[in-house]
């Protein structure tokens, strides 16, 4: 709390580190190992001298050493003393410190749609969210609260290199302000990085064989270097061995997958082409919560596999409506394969018992199994996962009633039993009632009802922190989740793209033309003149199934144009989602070129029969 405290025994002298650095009178004139830290015992003795004379005003006694920045302020306390009654004494520059009066604040400058936090996002206890000494903010964020002690205990364990904000990660600014609030923050490694083997754990390889009957005389445990009694583990989840007789295996075989792994995967323990594109924390939460939610779809084990076979093999296919639709195996391991992937099941968790309604109208349905089963938090976290990697939205929209009172009450009569369960059975006599009943209809089978689905559904969907950046911005997410995909139409998709032009002026001039190509091109497909559709265009262009899709992309797509010889027809670059188009001279070549790359695009994906 008050830094090293160093003992000179020859000296008779105690000090601590914190009450040298905030000292007035004593300054550091010397080497680090010189002295005391680089403070020389004369000075040291001398500004014990002078802090001598002078009281502490908070505890009234003599010795105090520390004293308000402010020239005006007459102040002068114990660096102890200081901490008790609030003073913030700042570990940079001069080390100034600063009374109760004088001392820095923070202001509250949030967004009226952000709402304030009710817990430290350090300790997670409650907090009351109003800024003083014992609560402070990030100032980068502003999202996250916490106790002054807790973000000191945390500075302390990181350290100057690993000492950020744990909700937005911002670093310079968060350091900047916590030293200017009266954070110490001290200049070294983290805590667990100085700690001796602290990943000594990691180095240890999994020897152990887990086959039904071991057959090695000296155990389990025991590995050769070579020969048959060598533990090999699972080359997919590393976390399973056998010896090569035990498993009846081969002497030269390497490459060996655990009973689980096979299970999961196409039976011969290949690995599921889509989980290539994420990272291991997000393979294994997709792979556990896919898998758990499979069995439970398909509680029959053969009918289990035969989906994981069809979805996740190396030739994946789909079964829909008893027909397979198979995917291409030029697109795996590719973007296409990963967003049709998404879309899939997308459509696997819509379809589910989880929701209810027709498509584009879905809202979350109680489902007592589905309860039991916990599927709930299973759909967030894979819709997370879909959300964080591109995949198509899932659209919910909230049903209109009647339009007049007669049809309202008609409908009322045929649902009395429902509206008695919700406590909303009452006469209606105007249209004007009418959004009073909706909304506690609403309330009391969107959220009394499913309070504990709605609170698994949320846990799931804070998987890699979606669910903060939906309270964070509720209104960007509005699309993902209540507005379905609008029409697409020449004009909007016009409107998708940023059109980069060429800063030379001969190359000026030959692609305006070209961009007028372009804009007539989407009318004649929107009408039905071209051979390809306006979804096609997009799908090519942007890899995107709607427009809602593209809303989401980390970049927003451009068209950039290529001149001769670069190449006759139409390039598209998944990574800066960017289409060339050929420079062309006349509109029958540019159409020719865009229907053919296009057209041949499309058959390349799956159907979608």
């Amino acid at each position: 709390m008050f830094g090293e405290k160093v003992t000179l025994k020859e000296e008779k002298l105690s000090v601590h580190y914190f009450c040298l650095l905030t000292s007035c009178g004593v300054y550091q004139r010397g080497e680090e190992d010189e002295g005391v830290f680089g403070f020389l015992l004369e000075d040291i003795r001398q500004e014990i001298r002078r802090s001598a004379r002078l009281t502490c005003s908070c505890c009234k006694k003599k010795g105090a050493c520390v004293g308000c920045n402010v020239r005006s302020c007459r102040k002068m306390f114990h660096f102890p003393c200081g901490r008790k009654s609030k003073y913030i004494s700042q570990f940079t520059g001069l080390f100034p410190s600063y009374c109760p009066d004088h001392s820095p604040t923070q202001s509250l400058c949030v967004s009226s749609d952000l709402s304030l936090p009710q817990s430290c996002s350090i300790c997670l206890d409650s907090i009351e969210p109003v800024l003083s000494y014992s609560i402070l903010k990030c100032p980068s964020c502003h999202s996250s609260w916490f106790h002054r002690d807790c973000v000191q205990r945390q500075a302390h364990s990181a350290g100057l290199f690993f000492f950020r904000c744990t909700l937005c990660n911002n670093k310079e600014t968060f350091q900047e302000e916590m030293q200017r609030m009266g954070i110490y923050i001290p200049e070294r490694d983290a805590s667990w990085e100085l700690e001796e083997n602290a990943y000594s754990e990691l180095l240890e390889v999994y020897m152990h064989c887990d086959a039904l009957t071991c057959l090695c005389t000296h155990g389990r445990t025991h590995s050769a270097k070579t020969g048959w009694f060598e533990v090999i583990r699972c080359r997919l989840c590393g976390s399973r061995g056998t010896h090569r007789r035990c498993s009846e295996l081969k002497l030269d075989t390497r490459d060996w997958a655990c009973s689980d792994c096979t299970q999961a995967t196409d039976g011969k323990g290949r690995i599921c082409w889509f989980l290539t594109v994420y990272s291991r924390a997000e393979r294994l939460i997709a792979f556990s919560i896919i898998s758990r939610y499979v069995k439970t779809r398909f509680p029959n084990r053969k009918a289990n596999q035969s989906f994981f076979i069809c979805l996740f093999s190396s030739s994946p296919s789909r079964f829909k409506g008893g027909q397979q639709t198979t995917f291409p195996s030029s697109l795996q391991g590719s973007d296409a394969a990963r967003k049709y992937f998404l879309k899939l099941l997308v459509q696997q968790i819509q379809d589910s018992v989880v929701f209810e309604g027709p498509d584009g109208s879905k809202n979350l349905a109680l489902d007592s199994q589905a309860l039991r089963d916990d599927l709930y938090f299973d759909v967030g976290c894979l819709l997370a996962l879909c959300l964080v990697h591109g995949g198509p939205p899932v659209v919910g929209r909230v049903s209109r009633t009647r339009s007049s009172l007669d049809a309202l009450r008609e409908v009322m009569a045929e649902s009395w039993e429902f509206l008695e369960l919700a406590g909303c059975n009452r006469p209606i006599s105007s249209l004007q009632q009418r959004e009073a009943l909706l909304e506690d209809l609403v309330g009391f089978t969107m959220i009394t009802r499913m309070q504990l689905p709605l609170q698994r559904f949320r846990e799931g969907l804070q998987t890699l922190g979606v669910f903060d950046q939906v309270q964070l911005f509720p209104s960007a997410f509005c699309a993902v989740f209540c507005e379905a995909a609008g029409r697409l139409s020449a004009q909007t998709l016009a409107h998708v793209f940023t059109v980069k032009f060429s800063e030379q002026e001969e190359r000026l001039s030959r692609e305006t033309p070209v961009l007028g190509y372009w804009r007539h091109f989407l009318l004649e497909c929107e009408v039905g003149r071209s051979s390809i559709s306006l979804q096609d265009l997009l799908r090519f262009s942007t890899g995107a199934e709607d427009l809602l899709a593209t809303a989401a992309l980390l970049s927003p797509p451009s068209i950039s144009f290529l001149h001769p010889p670069q190449g006759l027809f139409p390039q598209r670059d998944p990574g800066s989602r960017r289409l060339l188009l050929p420079v062309s001279s006349t509109y029958r070549a540019f159409k020719s070129s865009m229907e053919q790359a296009v057209s041949h695009h499309a058959h390349l994906l799956p159907t979608h029969s």
